[in-house]
């Protein structure tokens, strides 16, 4: 009998997201820089002939019904492409908080999506794998192959895979949702309106400090209008700023998950036992992105 298949759905941190404008169709064009953190949800594939999906863990209460869930979503739009598709139960083992501006529900599907392309002897590259990712949401195909890279457009356009310096940070949500969409809306942006502020810098960044130094000439343009919608992010960027050696503080996505760069593990985790003492009710992690 087939054994299960197991792998890591990690965290994505958006380190940049320029918002460049929007378009006509109300899609927003953006510019971003995406790393992905050690720290993650867990996802087992236990082969059998039909569907189905078990959620357990730290968070599990808040990751939604199966009906809302994005792992059997881009399982099914999967098997709708694939003839014959072997499938089976999944064991999804959430530690990620939800709606949280780490790609957590996005990450979860990339992972059935890598786990269904293992038990089928599919490459990543595969049309109906891709096509699948896609559909399930605009972050799920950078999240397909988790590793650093440019994201263009409304998540379609990837760049290449690049080689970039690890990061030692820190993660902090509040522990407050935050929707995508009621943070756009507070950006402000009319179809066809854009934002007039300094381009991406081009990412050459062969060591830490001069990605550090990269990193500070960017921002997070939704990071303003998430403060206006939830201003406990701000009290996160703040306390984060205020631990010793914080290099950089600034917000993931839409929020409400903030990260602070440092120069390395060891002051990120007393940075991150600094937070925890001050905010016990607070999801804190110390992690490296890579």
């Amino acid at each position: 009998m087939p054994q299960p298949l197991a792998t890591r759905a990690p965290a994505k941190i958006n380190l940049t997201l320029h918002v460049l404008g929007r378009r006509a169709d109300g899609y927003h064009d953006l510019e971003s820089l995406v790393m992905f953190a050690g720290t993650g949800d867990d996802l087992r594939l236990e082969p059998a002939r039909a569907l189905a999906l078990e959620v357990g863990g730290p968070t599990a209460l808040l990751a939604g019904s199966d009906a809302d869930n994005l792992v059997l979503k881009a399982a099914r739009l999967l098997v709708e492409r694939v003839e014959g598709l072997k499938v089976g139960t999944f064991h999804l083992t959430k530690r990620l908080p939800v709606a949280a501006g780490i790609g957590g529900g996005s990450s979860d599907a990339a992972a059935a999506l890598r786990l269904l392309a293992r038990r089928n002897g599919m490459t990543l590259s595969h049309p109906a794998l891709r096509e699948a990712a896609r559909l399930t949401g605009a972050d799920v195909p950078v999240c397909l192959e988790p590793r650093a890279r440019m994201m263009r457009g409304a998540g379609e356009e990837l760049g290449p895979a690049l080689s970039l310096p690890r990061l030692f940070a820190v993660l902090v949500n509040p522990r407050v949702p935050v929707e995508t969409p009621v943070v756009f809306k507070a950006l402000g942006l009319q179809p066809g309106q854009g934002l007039s502020a300094a381009a991406h810098p081009a990412l050459q960044a062969p060591s830490s400090d001069a990605l550090l130094a990269l990193l500070r000439e960017t921002r997070n343009d939704l990071e303003p209008p998430a403060i206006k919608v939830e201003p406990v992010i701000g009290e996160a960027l703040g306390l984060m700023r205020e631990t010793p050696g914080c290099r950089l503080a600034r917000m993931s996505g839409s929020g409400a998950t903030v990260f602070g760069l440092y120069d390395d593990c060891d002051a990120a985790a007393k940075a991150g036992r600094q937070i925890r003492r001050l905010r016990p009710d607070w999801w804190v992690k110390a992690t490296i992105l890579r």
